[in-house]
């Protein structure tokens, strides 16, 4: 098999059309800077490994005024690779693909970060025409922000990773990008997840041990692309920058070579070797 097979068949072009249509559906006019539009800020090497998405002008000002952590979350994803085997393998977003960029990114000092914080209400009432004839009230709300936790983190960028989980869970990474943003702990953040290019991928994967198709651990309600982009046009990032990031089947190293071992599309198996008569060796 090449690259070539990974053209799904009619049922399976009919499904992943389907999740594509509800993408489009949900997304309508996405007016950002993408892909090649982002080619100032982006190295080619990557535009080509990666697909990205740019809100509220996050690759510039991550380029700019936070070039140092860019550019190390930059070589990060240039050196973050997975395999077919990682894929198959179960486990979700707790499999072993997040935990290499973990190990990737903490020994550079990025951290898991929790903002919390108090709301302090200055109630002020005036008695009289003075201005200095007033009372004033205190009441503190205690944890008013609070909870809100982003795996990774250093300085003022915060970057989170989403592989496969549920996804309502893109709701709770823009929730915390928002409260880091709006606390000032924060300039922008970057979240990566898959992009739908890995679709036919997972299709061409065919059944897990169980006899379970791949592609189904994968499915439309999980964390993809086209799950977090119309998020993100609907502004539940609140006032914070984000630059999305699609995993494309470039990353995965051992692609091409597991793709040249499986038979082409509609190839007759091999026949089985014939037994030696009774009597005789084979």
């Amino acid at each position: 098999m090449s690259t070539d097979d990974l053209q799904p068949s009619n049922d399976q072009e009919a499904e992943i059309k389907a999740i594509d249509a509800e993408a489009k559906a949900e997304l309508g006019n996405v007016h950002v800077l993408k892909n090649e539009e982002l080619s100032a800020y982006i190295p080619a090497d990557l535009l080509a490994r990666y697909e990205f998405y740019s809100f509220r002008h996050a690759a510039e000002i991550l380029s700019t005024s936070c070039k140092p952590e860019f550019d190390e979350l930059l070589n990060a994803l240039r050196a973050f690779e997975i395999t077919v085997a990682d894929i198959v393998k179960p486990g979700g977003n707790e499999s072993d693909i997040p935990k290499k960029l973990t190990a990737i990114l903490r020994p550079l000092g990025w951290q898991e970060t929790r903002v919390q914080g108090d709301l302090i209400v200055r109630k002020i009432v005036r008695h009289g025409q003075r201005k200095d004839d007033v009372t004033e009230d205190l009441t503190t709300l205690a944890n008013f922000i609070d909870g809100h936790n982003v795996d990774y983190v250093k300085n003022r960028v915060a970057f989170d990773m989403e592989w496969n989980s549920k996804d309502q869970t893109f709701d709770r990474d823009l929730y915390a990008f928002s409260a880091f943003a709006q606390t000032g702990v924060i300039s922008a953040g970057v979240l990566l997840t898959r992009s739908a290019d890995l679709n036919p991928v997972f299709t061409s994967l065919g059944n897990d041990a169980k006899g379970k198709p791949i592609r189904n651990k994968y499915g439309a309600s999980t964390t993809w692309m086209g799950k977090l982009l119309y998020r993100l046009e609907a502004g539940r990032n609140g006032p914070c920058p984000v630059l999305a990031v699609g995993i494309r089947p470039a990353v995965i190293s051992d692609l091409t070579e597991h793709l040249a071992s499986m038979p082409a599309r509609g190839a007759a198996p091999a026949p089985a070797p014939a037994e030696a008569p009774e009597g005789e060796e084979a």
